[in-house]
């Protein structure tokens, strides 16, 4: 082999190990911003003491927004369908005071940062809402199915009876 030969051949070299460097950074930080708007959703049951409010809290803990795709709610193991109007109506409707609810639907966007409750009473106590406390934590189960900004991840977060 002559020198042209060899200096054809390290050059060849050099520059697919160049490539193969660029698309592997290229790939790291595209892992890296798909990771720094990331939503963490969380489902809390919350019960306040001296009057406060009890229900089921929702919290996106992440960096960026969440966008719901799906929910599901159960209540004794009977599918009631999305968390929205026909499932709110089910749950309360033989409930001696209707808890205030709040919506997601397909599309519903949880800002980070934000919290909000599914289900609550304003006014909890324990001697007079204790059927209340026991809907959220022994008979009521409501999975989100969400997403970030990216899309097609169905990150999912579920709340199960205890």
């Amino acid at each position: 082999m002559d020198s042209d030969t060899i200096i054809a051949v390290a050059a060849t070299a050099i520059a697919m190990g160049s490539l193969w460097v660029s698309y592997s950074q290229t790939k790291v930080a595209q892992l890296h911003n798909r990771q720094s708007v990331r939503p963490i959703l969380q489902i809390r049951r919350i019960k306040a003491y001296d009057g406060q409010s009890a229900g089921i809290r929702i919290i996106n803990a992440g960096l960026g927004p969440a966008i719901v795709t799906n929910t599901v709610v159960k209540l004794d193991t009977e599918n009631l369908g999305q968390w929205r109007g026909e499932a709110h109506e089910r749950i309360s409707a033989p409930l001696p005071i209707r808890p205030k609810v709040y919506s997601l639907r397909e599309g519903s966007v949880i800002l980070a940062g934000q919290s909000t409750y599914l289900i609550h009473l304003d006014e909890f106590d324990d001697a007079q809402h204790g059927w209340f406390w026991d809907l959220i934590n022994r008979r009521l189960m409501v999975e989100v199915h969400y997403e970030s900004l990216y899309g097609g991840e169905d990150f999912n977060v579920t709340l199960r009876p205890r």
